[in-house]
C-alpha cells in the first residue's frame, strides 16, 4: 500500500510542484507582486515542470491580474525585433540545410587541417563551430554528427581484417532536417550509425571516439557567441539592451564579432589540447610534424573524407545562390554601422535608427521564398518552402524569449529593478572585477540545469540594476554574464547538442562532466580576459555611459 502510495505521489510530483510553489511565494508583501512572477517563473524554467514556453505565457495572465501592466502591453512584449532577426537567419539556415552545403563546408575544412587524429578533431571542431556561428548550436552539430560518425567507423574498421579493403556499406546517415533541429531536451537520436557500429578495436580507438564527439558538442556552443544571430542569449540580450536602454547603441553585429572572435579561437585552441590530453595523451610532439608517413588509420580516414567530398559533385546552383546570400547578409552586417566609419545605413539620414539587423536578415530570407530552386524546364519551386521553414523555425524558443521580454518589462513598470539595485548596492565595495566573476560563476552554474534562454531571460533583469547600483558601465556585466550562459558543458541535459552527441553512445555523463569542468574553466577565464583587456576599448567599458540611468544616492566605484 505504502509502495503504491510513494509510486503515486512522485507520479505527480510535478503537480505538486506546480500546485506548491505559488503558495510557498504567498508570503512576499503585496507590492512585490513582480518578484512573485518573477522567482515563480525562475522556478517553473529550471524545473520544466511546465513547457518552458507556457511558463514564458505567466507575464500575460498574471501582470494584468496584479495590475502591473495592461493586457495589451504585456502583449506588445511578445514580438520584438528579435524575431525578424531570428526569422530571416532561419530562412538561410533551412536553405543551408536543405542543400547540403553544410557537408561541403565541413568536409572542406577538415581536409584542410589533415587526418591525425589530434588534427582531424580540430578540424571537425573547426567547421562545426564555424558552422555554429551562423546557425543554432544543435542545428550545426546534427549537421556535422553524420560526418563525423563515419569517419569514425572507418578508421575502427581500418585495423580490422578487411583493413586497406573498400567498405561499400560505409554510409553517411543523413538526419532528416526536420528531426532534430530545436527539439531542446527531446533528443532520440536511432539511425544506423549507433546500431552498425563496430566495437572499438583499442583503447587508444575508444579515447579518439570521446575526444572527437565530445569535441563536436562544445565547438557548437563556442561557435556560437561568436555572432549576435549564432546563439539564443546573444539575441536575448541585444533585444534586452534595446528595450531596457534603447539610447544605446554600443552593440551591433561588427564590434560583437571583434570582441568574441578572438574568445572562440582562444577557447576552441585551448579546448582542444584540453580534450587531446585528457582522453589521448600529453604527446604533442603532432604539432611539430605535419607531413611523413601516414598510418592506416590515417589513410582510411582520409580515403572516407576524401570520397565523400568528391560525391558532393560541383556546386550547384542552389548552394551557389545560398552560399552568396550568407556572404552578402555577413557583409551588410558588417557595415550597416560600424562605428568606426559611417556604414551604408547613413545613405538613409531621415531614417537614423529605424533600420537594424533585423531588416537585412528578413530582407534576404524573404528571397528564399521567391527565387526559383531550378531553371524553367522544371515546375517553379522556391529554394525553400513554408513547411520546410516551419520545420526549422523554434517557435519555442521564440515564446521563451517574449516572455522574458514582458518579465523585464514588468520588472521596470513595477519599480522590481530599483528595489534590486537598492538591494545590491554593497557589491559596490568589491572590486568590479570580483563583481563580475562572481556574476559569471553564478551564471554558468545555473545553466548546467536549466536552459540557456531561460537562464540569461532569468539574469538579465537582475544584473543590469545590479550594474546600475555600483555605477559601473551595464556591459561590463551583462556581456560576460551573457557569453558564459552558453559554457554548459558538463551534462548531456545540459544543452541541446550535448544530448545529441551523449545519444551516439560514444562518451559517458562522467567523460561529459570530467571535460566540461575544464572546458568551463577555460571559457570563463577567456571571457574574463577579454572585458579586462580589449573589450574595454570596444565598448568604453571604463566608463559610465549616458544612455543609462545615473543613481546618485548608491555607492558608486570606477573599474
Amino acid at each position: 500500500m505504502l509502495k503504491k502510495l510513494r509510486q503515486g505521489l512522485w507520479n505527480y510530483h510535478n503537480v505538486a510542484l506546480i500546485v506548491l510553489m505559488p503558495l510557498l511565494l504567498l508570503p512576499l508583501p503585496l507590492e512585490a507582486e513582480c518578484a512573485f512572477v518573477l522567482l515563480l517563473m525562475a522556478t517553473y524554467w529550471m524545473t520544466e515542470v511546465i513547457p518552458l514556453s507556457m511558463t514564458a505565457m505567466l507575464p500575460a495572465i498574471l501582470f494584468p491580474l496584479f495590475g502591473v501592466m495592461k493586457s495589451s502591453a504585456v502583449a506588445k512584449e511578445y514580438f520584438k525585433d528579435f524575431h525578424f532577426l531570428l526569422i530571416g537567419v532561419i530562412c538561410l539556415a533551412t536553405s543551408i540545410e536543405k542543400w547540403g552545403l553544410h557537408r561541403r563546408i565541413a568536409l572542406r575544412l577538415v581536409t584542410l587541417v589533415g587526418v591525425n587524429p589530434a588534427w582531424l578533431i580540430l578540424g571537425f571542431m573547426s567547421g562545426c563551430a564555424f558552422i555554429s556561428m551562423w546557425v543554432q548550436n544543435i542545428s550545426a552539430v546534427t549537421m556535422v554528427m553524420p560526418i563525423v560518425e563515419a569517419v569514425l567507423q572507418q578508421i575502427m574498421k581500418a585495423k580490422a581484417e578487411c583493413a586497406g579493403k573498400d567498405n561499400p556499406c560505409l554510409q553517411l546517415d543523413e538526419l532528416l532536417p526536420t528531426q532534430p533541429i530545436f527539439m531542446l531536451f527531446n533528443v532520440n537520436i536511432t539511425t544506423t550509425t549507433t546500431s552498425a557500429r563496430p566495437p572499438c578495436r583499442s583503447k587508444q580507438d575508444l579515447m579518439m571516439c570521446k575526444a572527437m564527439c565530445i569535441g563536436i558538442a562544445y565547438s557548437s556552443s563556442i561557435g556560437g557567441i561568436t555572432t549576435l544571430p549564432g546563439t539564443s542569449p546573444n539575441l536575448i540580450f541585444s533585444e534586452y539592451l534595446n528595450q531596457i536602454y534603447p539610447d544605446c547603441n554600443s552593440i551591433n553585429f561588427g564590434n560583437w564579432l571583434m570582441l568574441c572572435l578572438p574568445i572562440s579561437v582562444i577557447m576552441l585552441l585551448l579546448t582542444w589540447i584540453w580534450l587531446y590530453w585528457l582522453f589521448i595523451g600529453s604527446d604533442f610532439r603532432f604539432l611539430c610534424r605535419r607531413g611523413g608517413e601516414h598510418t592506416e588509420k590515417e589513410k582510411a580516414a582520409r580515403k572516407v573524407i576524401e570520397d565523400e567530398y568528391k560525391s558532393l559533385g560541383p556546386m550547384s546552383s542552389q548552394e551557389i545562390f545560398t552560399g552568396a546570400v550568407f556572404l552578402v547578409m555577413v557583409a551588410l552586417w558588417l557595415t550597416r554601422s560600424p562605428g568606426f566609419i559611417p556604414g551604408w545605413a547613413s545613405l538613409f539620414p531621415h531614417q537614423k535608427g529605424y533600420i537594424t539587423d533585423a531588416t537585412v536578415s528578413l530582407l534576404l530570407g524573404f528571397l528564399f521564398f521567391i527565387v526559383p530552386a531550378y531553371g524553367p524546364s522544371r515546375k517553379y519551386e522556391s529554394m525553400i518552402s513554408w513547411k520546410e521553414f516551419q520545420a526549422s523555425m523554434p517557435w519555442k524558443v521564440a515564446l521563451l524569449v517574449g516572455g522574458g521580454f514582458a518579465l523585464a518589462e514588468g520588472t521596470k513598470e513595477s519599480g522590481l529593478s530599483l528595489w534590486v539595485a537598492e538591494l545590491l548596492t554593497p557589491l559596490g565595495f568589491l572590486p568590479v572585477l570580483a563583481t563580475i566573476t562572481i556574476a559569471c560563476i553564478i551564471v554558468t552554474t545555473i545553466t548546467e540545469v536549466a536552459s540557456n534562454a531561460a537562464t540569461i531571460t532569468i539574469f538579465l533583469p537582475i544584473l543590469s540594476p545590479l550594474a546600475e547600483a555600483i555605477h559601473v558601465n551595464p556591459l561590463y556585466v551583462l556581456i560576460p554574464s551573457t557569453l558564459c550562459t552558453s559554457f554548459s558543458f558538463l551534462l548531456p541535459v545540459s544543452n541541446p547538442p550535448n544530448a545529441v552527441v551523449f545519444a551516439y553512445g560514444h562518451v559517458s555523463i562522467m567523460d561529459m562532466v570530467k571535460a566540461g569542468l575544464g572546458v568551463n574553466v577555460i571559457g570563463l577565464l577567456s571571457v574574463l580576459l577579454a572585458v579586462a583587456t580589449w573589450g574595454v576599448p570596444l565598448f568604453s567599458l571604463n566608463t559610465y555611459p549616458d544612455w543609462a540611468p545615473v543613481l546618485p544616492e548608491f555607492n558608486s566605484t570606477a573599474p
